[in-house]
């Protein structure tokens, strides 16, 4: 029987290196929420106004009345997720996943949904005087309700709502 050595990228054989010396004699692996959970937001308080919350993970999680005006949340993971009421004025939510989440009277005046993924999320009664929707993928019924009350201008974007969001005139 001949042995044959098949070369193996530097990539891979660090990366099998690194887990024989973090987890040594131990054949287990990582689950993917044990990965999620390094991202998860620990702790949801009444007043997150400002924070730096970029790529943070809020999964099936109750943002009901809070405080999230001006905050980071470019590239955040919203799935599931109760924003009834939430105060998102100003908030960065560009390259967020929002899916299935409910924004049903939150404020979200002069908010960026820049290139977000919003299938299956509800905005009923939310405020979105300057809410900049360019290039967000949301439900066609969605997107038909907020061109019925989309006015205004991203103060930072300098986006009209009815552009962002393809209304017809």
């Amino acid at each position: 029987m001949q042995l044959v050595l098949r070369p193996v990228s530097l990539f891979t054989a660090v990366l099998v290196g690194f887990f024989a010396l973090v987890w040594p004699g131990t054949a287990e692996a990582i689950t993917a929420p044990e990965l999620r959970g390094q991202r998860a937001v620990q702790e949801i308080t009444a007043d997150m106004h400002g924070l730096d919350l970029k790529e943070k993970e809020f999964l099936k999680a109750d943002l009901r009345e809070v405080n999230l005006s001006d905050t980071d949340l470019r590239g955040a993971v919203i799935n599931t997720s109760q924003l009834q009421g939430a105060d998102l004025r100003g908030a960065d939510l560009s390259d967020v996943v929002g899916f299935a989440s409910r924004f049903d009277g939150a404020d979200l005046r002069n908010a960026n949904f820049t290139n977000a993924m919003l299938m299956q999320s509800r905005f009923a009664d939310a405020e979105i005087e300057g809410t900049d929707f360019t290039n967000a993928v949301m439900d066609l019924p969605q997107q038909k309700a907020l061109c019925a009350r989309a006015d205004g201008v991203n103060a930072v974007t300098g986006i009209s709502t009815r552009d962002s969001l393809g209304c017809r005139s």
